[in-house]
C-alpha cells in the first residue's frame, strides 16, 4: 500500500508499465512478474480484478458499467471478498499490461495545482492465486484400516491460496493548496474522510484498542486483512522535497511510524479440491454410461442386421419358388396343348385317309402306335415336372428351418443383452459405493477443518486512548525567490495584452505570444478566460493569416485544447474554423503540424451536433487527405477522429434521429478503414476497430461494408481483437444483424 501527499508519486511508484523502458517498471509489473516466473500454468491458476473507491462507491476498473459493487464478509472467518467484481485470468506478462491499460482508462484523475494528473480514486489491484501442493500424503484410509484402489484413485488434490493486494491511495490534500472547487471538492472531501477514518483504525490496532473502527468506511473494511489481519503487509510512505508542505510531511512520517506498531498474524490458506475430484467422477460415470450405450446400440443393430437379412432370404425364397412354379405350369401347359392339337390333326386326317384307303389301315395302326410312344414320353415328362415341384417343396422346408435356427440367434442374442443390462446394474452399484466414499471423505474433511479452526488466537484487551491530533502546517513561502512561470506571467501582464502580441509585426514575438497562449490553453481553468477574451477568434485568425509553420503547428495544438469543450466546439464551427483547419492540413508539410490539426477535428468529430456541418465544410475529406503522411501518430488522430464521428453517427441512428448510409461511407473513408483494421499500431487499430464496430450497428451500412470486405474485419475483431470490451461489441453487432447473417450463410461460414 502506498500512503502519502497528493502529487509525491504513488502511482508512479506502483503502477509505471515500463512500457519505453523496462527500468521504470512499477511494483505492480514487477510483481506479476515474479508470480509468473513461479507457478505452472498447468496446475496452477492466476486471475486478476482490478477496483477504484470512488466517492464511497466500489466500481470495476475493468468493467465500468459494475460500478456499484458489495463487500462481503464471512461471519467465521472474517475474510472480505467482492462476488461482484470481474475476475480475469492472467496466462502471460503481456495480457497483464493490456489490463492495467484497460483499467488505467477507467480511473478517475483531475487537475489541481498540486499535480496535473491527481488521483481521485483509491486503486485496488487483487492478485488470485491457486498452487496444488504436491508430494503430500493424506491419511484417509477405509473402515478395515487398508486404502482400496478406488480411494486412492480419490484423493483430492491439496490447494494452497494466496492473495496480493496492491493498494494507490489517493492522496490527501489541503483544499487552500490544492484550489480544489465544485465536483472536484467533492472528491477531495471524501478522499480525506477516507483516509481519516484509515487513520483511526491504525490508531486503535497500534493502542491494542478494544475497538477499532473499520466500518466507519469503505477503504477499512477493504483493508482489515492488511493491518492487524492475517496478511503480510508492505507499506510504501511517500513524501515531497518542498519546505511548503513540512505539514504534509510530518503527517505522513507519523502515519507511518503508527502503522509500523501493528501487529499481524500470517495465516496459511490451505485446503483440499473437492471440486476438482467431482468433476474427475463425473467424466468417468460420462464414459461408464457412454460406453454402456454405445455396446447396448451395437446389439441392437446387430439384431436389427439379422433379422432383416432373415427375412429378405425368406421372401427371395418365396419369390423365386412361385416364379418357378408359374413358368414350370405354363410351360407343360402350352406343350400339352400342343401335343393335343397335333393328336387332333392327325386323328382328323387319319379319319379322312380311313374313309378313302382302307389299304392304309398297317400304316395307320402303326401311326397310332406311334402316338401312344408320344402320350408315354409326355406322361414321363409330366412325372419329372412333379419331381421338380417336390424338390422346390423340399427347398422351402429347408428355408423354414434355416428360419428357425435365425430365431434361435435372436434369443441368444436377446441373452446377451439381458447380461449387459445386470452388469449395468453391476456399475451402478458401484457408483453409489463410490458416492458414499466421497460423502465419508467431505466429512473426514470437515472434522479436520473444525478441529483445526478451534486452535485460533484470541482478543488482548486495551484502552481506548485519544483521536489523532492534527498538526497546522506552517507556510512561509517568498513569491520572489520562485521562478517566473507562464502563470505568473498571465496574472502580471494580463491576457489582453499577451493576445495583442498575437498581432504583432515582429515574427518572433507573434510565435513566442502563440506558444504562451497555447500553454495557457492546456489548463482546463484558463480555457473559458481565453475564449471570453477573444484568444479564440485571434487564434483563428492567425492560423489564416500567418505563413509561418511553428506558428500553424503551436496555434493548432491550442485549438485542439480549447475544441475539448463542447460550447468552444461549437464556435469554432461558426466562426469557420473547420475550413481553416483544413487548408492548414493540406498546405503542411511537417508531421508535428498535421497531427496537431487531425487533433483538434478528432475532438469536433465527438459532437453529435455539428456532424453534418464538419462534414459539409470539408472536415472528413481532410481528414482523410491528411493519411498520405504515413507518420504513426498523424494516422491516429485521423482514426480517432473516425472513430469519434462514426461512434456519434451510431447513437443518432439509435436514437432515430438518422437515416440513410453513414456520411463517412459517402466520403470514401471505409477502403481506408479496412486497410488499416488490422494494423500494427496499437492506437490506430483500437480506434479503427471501434469505428468498425459502430459503423456495422446501423443495418444500412451493412450491403456497403460487405461489398468494401469490411466483414471479414469485423468477424475477425469478434475473435481475435485484445481488448474484450471491442470484442464483445463486435460479436453483438454480428448476430444482430439480419445483412451479415445472411452473408455468413450465404458463404457457409458457420458463426
Amino acid at each position: 500500500m502506498a500512503y502519502g501527499q497528493t502529487g509525491t508519486g504513488k502511482t508512479y511508484t506502483l503502477g509505471r508499465l515500463g512500457e519505453e523502458d523496462t527500468a521504470d517498471r512499477g511494483i505492480i509489473v514487477r510483481a506479476m512478474e515474479d508470480i509468473l516466473a513461479g507457478v505452472s500454468l498447468e496446475s496452477d491458476s492466476v486471475s486478476v480484478s482490478y477496483l477504484q473507491l470512488y466517492m464511497e462507491s466500489l466500481q470495476d476498473l475493468l468493467d465500468p458499467t459494475n460500478d456499484n459493487i458489495s463487500i462481503v464478509e464471512d461471519p467465521k472467518s472474517g475474510d472480505v471478498s467482492l462476488p461482484g467484481a470481474t475476475l480475469v485470468e492472467i496466462r502471460d506478462q503481456q495480457s497483464f499490461l493490456e489490463l492495467l491499460q484497460l483499467g488505467e482508462a477507467h480511473r478517475y484523475a483531475a487537475n489541481t495545482r498540486l499535480n496535473t494528473e491527481s488521483s481521485r480514486s483509491h486503486a485496488l489491484l487483487m492478485v488470485h492465486v491457486k498452487r496444488s501442493v504436491k508430494g503430500r500424503e493424506l491419511a484417509h484410509s477405509s473402515q478395515n484400516g487398508n486404502s482400496t484402489n478406488i480411494a486412492k484413485s480419490l484423493r483430492p488434490t491439496l490447494v494452497r491460496k494466496g492473495k496480493l493486494v496492491v493498494v494507490d491511495l489517493a492522496g490527501s490534500e489541503r483544499i487552500d493548496k490544492s484550489g480544489s472547487e465544485g465536483h472536484t471538492l467533492e472528491e477531495a472531501k471524501s478522499i480525506n474522510l477516507s483516509l481519516i477514518a484509515l487513520g483511526k483504525c491504525i490508531n486503535a490496532l497500534a493502542e491494542n484498542s478494544a475497538h477499532v473502527p473499520v466500518r466507519d468506511s469503505k477503504l477499512t473494511r477493504l483493508l482489515r486483512d492488511s493491518f492487524g489481519g492475517t496478511a503480510r503487509t508492505s507499506l510504501v510512505i511517500t513524501i515531497g522535497p518542498s519546505p511548503r508542505h513540512r505539514g504534509e510531511t510530518t503527517s505522513t512520517i507519523m502515519f507511518g511510524q503508527r502503522a509500523m506498531k501493528v501487529e499481524n498474524m500470517l495465516k496459511l490458506k490451505e485446503e483440499f479440491d473437492y471440486k476438482s475430484l467431482a468433476r474427475k467422477l463425473d467424466i468417468q460415470l460420462d464414459k461408464l454410461i457412454m460406453e454402456h450405450e454405445r455396446k447396448q446400440k451395437a446389439f441392437e443393430e446387430e439384431i436389427e442386421r439379422i433379422t432383416t437379412d432373415t427375412q429378405n432370404q425368406i421372401s427371395e425364397a418365396e419369390r423365386n419358388y412361385a416364379d418357378a412354379m408359374e413358368k414350370e405350369r405354363l410351360k407343360y401347359q402350352k406343350d400339352y396343348m400342343e401335343s393335343i392339337k397335333k393328336l387332333e390333326e392327325k386323328w382328323m386326317m387319319n379319319q379322312h385317309k380311313l374313309g378313302e384307303r382302307k389299304d392304309q389301315m398297317a400304316s395307320t395302326a402303326q401311326e397310332v402306335a406311334e402316338l401312344k410312344k408320344l402320350l408315354s414320353k409326355e406322361t414321363s415328362l409330366r412325372k419329372a415336372a412333379e419331381e421338380e415341384i417336390n424338390n422346390l417343396k423340399s427347398q422351402l422346408a429347408q428355408l423354414k428351418m434355416s428360419e428357425a435356427s435365425a430365431n434361435s440367434e435372436s434369443l441368444k442374442l436377446r441373452k446377451m443383452l439381458e447380461d449387459e443390462a445386470y452388469r449395468k446394474e453391476k456399475l451402478e452399484g458401484e457408483i453409489s459405493m463410490l458416492q458414499t466414499q466421497l460423502l465419508q471423505l467431505s466429512f473426514e474433511a470437515d472434522e479436520t477443518r473444525r478441529r483445526l479452526d478451534r486452535g485460533g488466537p484470541g482478543k488482548v484487551p486495551g484502552d481506548l486512548d485519544s483521536l489523532i491530533s492534527q498538526v497546522r502546517p506552517q507556510v512561509n513561502d517568498s513569491v520572489n525567490e520562485e521562478k517566473a512561470s507562464i502563470a505568473n506571467l498571465f496574472e502580471q501582464v494580463g491576457l489582453q495584452k499577451i493576445l495583442s502580441l498575437l498581432e504583432a509585426e515582429d515574427a518572433d514575438v507573434r510565435i513566442h505570444a502563440v506558444k504562451v497562449v497555447a500553454n495557457l490553453a492546456a489548463e482546463e481553468s484558463n480555457q473559458q478566460k481565453i475564449v471570453e477574451a477573444g484568444g479564440l477568434t485571434s487564434l483563428l485568425l492567425l492560423l489564416g493569416s500567418s505563413e509561418d509553420e511553428t506558428i500553424h503547428r503551436v496555434a493548432a495544438g491550442a485549438i485542439a485544447n480549447l475544441a475539448m469543450n463542447e460550447t468552444n466546439q461549437e464556435l469554432i464551427m461558426s466562426e469557420g474554423g473547420i475550413r481553416l483547419l483544413s487548408i492548414t492540413a493540406a498546405n503542411a508539410e511537417d508531421p508535428q503540424t498535421l497531427r496537431m490539426v487531425a487533433g483538434a477535428i478528432a475532438n469536433l468529430c465527438g459532437n453529435d451536433k455539428l456532424q453534418n456541418k464538419l462534414r459539409g465544410e470539408g472536415g472528413i475529406k481532410a481528414l482523410l487527405g491528411m493519411v498520405k503522411c504515413g507518420h504513426p501518430d498523424v494516422l491516429a488522430q485521423v482514426a480517432r477522429g473516425i472513430a469519434n464521428f462514426a461512434k456519434c453517427e451510431s447513437r443518432a441512428s439509435a436514437q432515430g434521429s438518422k437515416t440513410g448510409r453513414s456520411l463517412l461511407i459517402e466520403d470514401g473513408a471505409l477502403p481506408w478503414i479496412v486497410q488499416n483494421a488490422n494494423n500494427d499500431a496499437s492506437p490506430i487499430r483500437r480506434h479503427i476497430e471501434l469505428a468498425v464496430c459502430h459503423l456495422a450497428q446501423h443495418e444500412v451500412n451493412a450491403r456497403d461494408m460487405i461489398t468494401g470486405g469490411a466483414l471479414w474485419e469485423l468477424v475477425r475483431i469478434s475473435q481475435d481483437c485484445s481488448r474484450e470490451d471491442i470484442r464483445t461489441l463486435a460479436h453483438r453487432t454480428l448476430t444482430s444483424s439480419p445483412t451479415f447473417l445472411a452473408e455468413l450463410r450465404r458463404l457457409r461460414i458457420d458463426y
